[in-house]
């Protein structure tokens, strides 16, 4: 994976209008079936080559959300991401 939405998701939908690549669902389809929104580790690019930074975290209200997971099966991922911040689940933006 390369984002992941964390338990303080609060639905509100501003994250998937973001995902230029659709990589994310709401909690009716979330594969996992819990009551959060899903990002899918096979379609997350992180936002390469379509913003500075991954638009759904931008949008988020919710502080901490949205954090950095590691390199699944996603087609591309952010060079500038250290291994340390994906292990820790380091919040996305600050």
């Amino acid at each position: 994976m390369s984002v992941i939405i964390n338990d303080t998701c609060i639905n509100c939908g501003a994250c998937i209008d973001e995902c230029p690549v659709e990589a994310i669902v709401d909690e009716d389809d979330n594969p996992e079936d819990e009551d959060i929104y899903y990002v899918y580790s096979d379609k997350c690019v992180e936002c390469v080559g379509h913003h500075d930074e991954p638009a759904c975290a931008t949008a988020c209200p919710t502080e901490g959300c949205i954090t950095w997971d590691q390199i699944g099966g996603s087609p591309e991922h952010r060079d500038d991401v250290t291994q340390d911040q994906r292990d820790n689940l380091e919040s996305v933006v600050e």
